[in-house]
């Protein structure tokens, strides 16, 4: 009697447990493959994007000028986003020394207010960067394991048929014990790419905010005491109200635009 061989025959014959097991392999694929191709298209954005910002930002005559370009372009990659959060705590300064209300959000002294905006900027972007690699590491070292379930559930189910059949020779054991192999297969194809994908995105993103880290003592620097001594503004208390002006601008023009896409 001639036995069917085949993963076709594998899956005509497995149970609700081995068809559990592989669709929950191919959903853990399809989401690891749209994590590799989501994120790595961000992360070629976002490096074009940081790099024109930073050239921009060190050819800048001013904070003025870094202030306007947030404006026009917003704050969507990391360095602009932690220039922007700058600004506003310089706004949120300048406020209460205009006698606005104190609140736990502006209390401190001008230079406590930029440090824990840079830093709350920083754990956004990182929060940001991190996202879909709990899944990756999840994916990478979980499949293999569910992979070999599959196998040693289908091969389980494989012995009591041929048991029950009564044919014991190597021709009537080799297919349907190498179909439920096919399961381990499918389970290693599915943690590769995620192993890999997870080493390559948590490389870069170290990579990505380690130089962020370094831009934000810059930053720091330059909101602190830099804005103080600007040769570009005789008056730095001129430059100062010129510089949360526009960031203040900045905010409010995504308002603006939502406001007149519902008209």
């Amino acid at each position: 009697m001639e036995n069917a061989q085949g993963f076709a025959h594998f899956l005509a014959t497995s149970d609700f447990v081995a068809r559990a097991v592989l669709t929950l392999l191919l959903l853990a694929s399809t989401a690891t493959w749209y994590l590799i191709l989501s994120k790595g298209a961000r992360l070629f954005w976002m490096k074009r994007k940081s790099a024109a910002f930073i050239e921009a930002f060190w050819d800048a005559p001013n904070l003025e000028a870094v202030a306007a370009r947030i404006r026009e372009n917003g704050a969507m990659e990391p360095f602009s986003h932690l220039v922007h959060h700058g600004f506003t705590a310089l706004e949120q300064s300048a406020r209460r020394n205009q006698g606005e209300a104190a609140t736990l959000m502006n209390s401190g002294a001008a230079d406590d207010l930029i440090t824990r905006a840079l830093k709350r900027a920083i754990d956004e972007d990182r929060s940001r960067l991190e996202f879909g690699q709990t899944l990756l590491a999840t994916v990478a070292s979980a499949a293999p394991f569910a992979g070999l379930f599959g196998t040693v559930w289908g091969i389980y189910h494989a012995l009591l048929a041929i048991g029950a059949s009564g044919q014991s020779s190597l021709d009537a054991v080799a297919g349907p014990v190498g179909e439920a192999l096919i399961m381990t297969a499918i389970g290693l194809a599915v943690a590769l790419p995620a192993s890999v994908a997870y080493n390559a995105f948590a490389r870069a993103n170290r990579n990505l905010l380690a130089r962020l880290d370094a831009f934000a003592y810059d930053v720091f620097a330059f909101l602190a005491t830099g804005i103080k001594t600007s040769p570009m503004r005789a008056d730095a208390r001129a430059t100062s109200d010129k510089v949360m002006e526009l960031a203040r601008a900045a905010r409010l023009a995504p308002r603006r635009t939502h406001s007149h896409e519902g008209a």
